[in-house]
């Protein structure tokens, strides 16, 4: 699994995005300010968000961007794969038929890595943008 800056970075985003986008768009210039990310790099991410169907933007005085429906219905994993990060732990192609070994052959642990990528995967894809705002994560979320 190699979830770098760009994945953590767009998760961030959102999650600021979705706890704003009520007052109205949100601009990007906002959001790298309080999250300390560079706007460029914002922008590459929202960017694909919005190729991905997660945003919408608005231009114009009051422009920004707003979730393209509600944060309860994006998935961490959502974001993640929408600014093109993989959800998979081991070093083989996700629907690769040949492993990764020279000779084609899976490495001993590749189903240990498999089964540890699924399991981040399928987290991912529990936790809610609406979730991670309203602070329901862990023990927390399964009392809410």
């Amino acid at each position: 699994m190699r979830l770098s800056t760009k994945g953590r970075y767009a998760v961030m985003a959102m999650a600021d995005l979705a706890r704003r986008q009520a007052e109205r768009a949100v601009s990007l210039a906002d959001i790298a300010e309080r999250q300390e990310i560079s706007l460029s790099y914002l922008e590459q991410l929202f960017a694909r968000l919005r190729r991905s169907g997660l945003v919408v933007s608005a231009r114009g005085p009051g422009g920004g961007y707003r979730l393209s429906r509600d944060a309860a219905t994006v998935s961490i994993a959502d974001i993640v794969l929408a600014v093109d990060e993989p959800l998979h732990a081991t070093r083989c192609e996700r629907h690769a038929s040949a492993g990764c070994m020279l000779k084609g052959e899976r490495c001993l642990t590749h189903d240990l890595w498999d089964e540890m990528g699924r399991k981040i995967r399928d987290y991912l894809e529990s936790v809610s943008l609406a979730d991670v705002v309203l602070g329901r994560l862990g023990s927390d979320r399964k009392a809410a």
